[in-house]
């Protein structure tokens, strides 16, 4: 799909043809930065409030709108495209830059070795670079810190089997996909030495908002003893959240539930839930790892500290 103008990049994300929450942030700053081609201010306005829409429970989205929109007012019209075009830009390679480091931080935190399973697609398909939660297996891997990964299917999208998966393959990285009610069996009768997984928002107290089954997970490595990490950029961090409770859960189709690949599973009439996010307690989260540095343990007067240190 190619997006020319917002309305395509709103419907884009949308839709689910991109996903991801740092990916749904690079995309609504190029989104902008299209709104900007004819170098009038009214039309990127116009065009802030349609890509803000399209996701309500990603920050990252807000948070890269928020940095547009100052760009946006900070000169001249005549100027607005390019100026616009470059903060695009450079918003896309901080977060290039953060997956490399975030990279590089959590795959110490796993021993020689590990086992890890992971939940959704927190890779290259859903940012700027190598990843948050795939960037830190990857590099991992590469180190010696990963022996086998278990990628979770994540239904109802299926983004664990088609994507991350897929990225893992590809990688080279040894990766036996398991169902999500597979999970709670693994951890009990195999080994598995960690949990990773990333998010789509983390409040001010270190609750975490990631997809749909990552709070049972969260449970189910608490009740094994089974580090739970979490790796998303400091721009995931929503301080204006003073808690979990007050993220916004996006609910999405039924039919997404109902079918899979525009095939019935479920008998005509039936209905369905469709909630693409939960969010689990900081209680449960062993570490949070984001480009500016770990936070552990894993809540609110850590998460500030992090966020008040100087950038890498």
């Amino acid at each position: 799909m190619t997006c020319r103008t917002a309305s395509d990049v709103a419907k884009a994300t949308r839709d689910m043809v991109l996903r991801g929450a740092p990916l749904i942030g690079c995309a609504a700053a190029f989104g902008l930065a299209l709104a900007a081609r004819r170098g009038r201010l009214r039309d990127v306005l116009a065009a802030a409030p349609l890509l803000r829409a399209a996701r309500p429970t990603a920050v990252n989205l807000s948070h890269a709108l928020d940095r547009m929109l100052v760009a946006a007012r900070s000169g001249p019209e005549g100027t607005l495209g390019r100026r616009l075009a470059a903060a695009a830009e450079d918003y896309f390679r901080e977060d290039l830059a953060a997956n490399a480091r975030m990279a590089r931080l959590g795959a110490r935190l796993l021993k020689k070795g590990s086992r890890v399973l992971t939940h959704c697609n927190a890779g290259a398909l859903a940012t700027a670079g190598i990843g948050t939660a795939v960037g830190v297996i990857r590099a991992g891997f590469l180190a010696g810190r990963v022996a086998h990964v278990y990628p979770c299917e994540t239904r109802p999208y299926l983004q664990g089997s088609r994507l991350t998966l897929w990225e893992l393959m590809r990688a080279g990285v040894p990766a036996t996909l398991i169902t999500d009610n597979m999970a709670a069996h693994l951890m009990k009768t195999e080994r598995v030495d960690a949990v990773v997984v990333g998010s789509d928002r983390i409040a001010a107290n270190a609750d975490v908002c990631n997809k749909i089954g990552t709070y049972g997970l969260a449970v189910l490595a608490r009740h094994h003893g089974i580090p739970f990490y979490v790796a998303a950029p400091s721009s995931t961090v929503d301080l204006s959240t003073p808690t979990g409770a007050r993220i916004p859960i996006e609910e999405r189709s039924e039919d997404e539930v109902l079918e899979v690949a525009g095939s019935p599973i479920a008998p005509r009439g039936a209905r369905a839930r469709h909630f693409a996010f939960d969010v689990t307690p900081h209680e449960l989260v062993t570490a949070i790892v984001t480009e500016r540095g770990v936070v552990a343990p894993a809540d609110g007067p850590h998460l500030k500290r992090m966020l008040s240190s100087p950038r890498p």
